[in-house]
């Protein structure tokens, strides 16, 4: 199901582009309604199994978590710019996340998984760039930014692996974030959500980038362990770069093009299977472990 989550990472990277359909919105009001919306159509297409899910409190402070990684993502571009924003909260999810995974569920993680997310992130961060200033208030945020995203993404694949339906968790966690942004999107302004492409560009981000690209992550996360989905979700940023040049007519420096493939090469590594021990590994293992 490691296609499924690229598929998530796919519909992830188009956001970007669709949002710059709208000109003059404020992006917190963008996301907001982006969220609200996504998160309206997970909860109802949940419906009743959303009252029998296992674990609510840690969905509930999941949920919360959701709402304010995009307030402290917003909050981390603004102070640093776009790039560097962008690559310390994105590029730091799969590091917090294999670490949470580790510490909470005592696997820890492969060398190739390791070597393959170091490699990913530095393609990252060569993608898209150095524009903006490295601000430490900035930065920090950007990194509290990485970490929410990575407790939401252990807390899923947690409830998940209980036996609850990846869907009905989904809609609990995005059902109760979009109650939260809610407010935020009444007092960001909604009188952009009136004209059409406006309208119809906030439903493409709820319904396409929120509610099918989370339905697809979570059934990624039934058989992928949540640190590899992570890294998977790299592709992000390479979709979006991508659609710069084929649909925004923007150019990739050589620099940039480096980058790209540095970040291609290294989700190909992260999503080939991995090996299994032979018969003497097996032997050895169980020897060692007598």
């Amino acid at each position: 199901m490691k296609l499924a989550v690229v598929g998530a990472a796919v519909l992830w990277g188009t956001a970007g582009t669709a949002g710059l359909l709208v000109a003059g919105v404020d992006p917190v009001s963008l996301a907001a309604a982006r969220l609200v919306i996504g998160g309206l159509v997970l909860a109802v297409a949940a419906g009743p199994a959303l009252r029998s899910l296992p674990h609510r409190g840690l969905l509930l402070a999941a949920a919360l978590a959701v709402a304010a990684y995009q307030l402290c993502f917003f909050a981390a571009v603004s102070r640093t710019g776009v790039a560097i924003g962008t690559v310390v909260a994105i590029g730091s999810g799969p590091v917090f996340t294999g670490l949470l995974s580790w510490l909470l569920n005592r696997v820890p993680p492969t060398r190739r998984w390791a070597g393959a997310t170091a490699v990913a992130i530095a393609g990252c961060a060569v993608l898209t760039g150095g524009g903006g200033e490295a601000r430490l208030d900035g930065i920090l945020i950007a990194l509290v930014g990485g970490l929410l995203y990575a407790f939401y993404a252990v807390a899923a694949a947690r409830v998940i692996g209980a036996g609850a339906p990846s869907g009905a968790v989904m809609g609990a966690m995005f059902g109760g974030a979009a109650v939260v942004m809610l407010p935020v999107l009444l007092w960001t302004g909604t009188a952009w959500l009136a004209e059409p492409r406006g309208l119809l560009t906030a439903l493409y981000l709820g319904c396409a980038t929120t509610a099918l690209a989370y339905v697809l992550y979570g059934r990624g996360l039934r058989t992928t362990p949540v640190a590899t989905a992570a890294t998977l979700a790299l592709a992000e940023p390479a979709v979006a770069a991508l659609l710069g040049v084929a649909v925004l007519g923007e150019r990739l420096t050589l620099a940039s093009a480096g980058g790209l493939a540095l970040l291609g090469a290294s989700l190909a590594v992260v999503a080939l299977p991995e090996r299994r021990p032979g018969r003497r590994g097996r032997v050895a293992a169980i020897e060692s472990s007598a």
